[in-house]
């Protein structure tokens, strides 16, 4: 195994997808924004590979914080961050902290229910529920 940190993923937003700040060095991640990229299994796929990777390197001991801030996906979307979701629950599960902030407008109850599905689902995941205020 290699001890070369991983490299930084920055995606900047475009109009049809999100943000993608993982700061790997540092055990941030983000993804910010709206989603609904003509083919998310495209745009995610990378992604999550990445993710899996720097999962693998983390050991016990290790909090990731994860802040996702999503204020639209589609329903393409929405099973591509479910793996995300399991990728980090996975690591969870086997001794690495993770930090969840879903940010949300509390007005809208689509995102906010997502939310509370994550937490039912993912029960590893430390979920933080933050309304936003506009």
């Amino acid at each position: 195994m290699s001890n070369a940190p991983m490299e930084n993923l920055y995606l900047a937003a475009t109009a049809d997808s999100p943000e993608v700040d993982f700061r790997f060095d540092t055990h941030e991640l983000a993804l910010k924004g709206e989603s609904y990229p003509e083919n998310a299994a495209a745009f995610y796929g990378s992604i999550i590979h990445q993710l899996r990777d720097y999962l693998a390197g983390c050991g016990d001991g290790t909090t990731i914080t994860v802040d996702v801030a999503l204020i639209y996906f589609n329903s393409s979307s929405t099973k591509m961050l479910f793996a995300f979701f399991d990728a980090l629950n996975s690591a969870a599960t086997r001794g690495v902290r993770v930090v969840l902030n879903w940010h949300h407008d509390p007005e809208d109850d689509t995102i906010g229910d997502f939310g509370s599905e994550l937490h039912d689902d993912f029960t590893a995941l430390e979920f933080r529920d933050l309304p936003t205020v506009s």
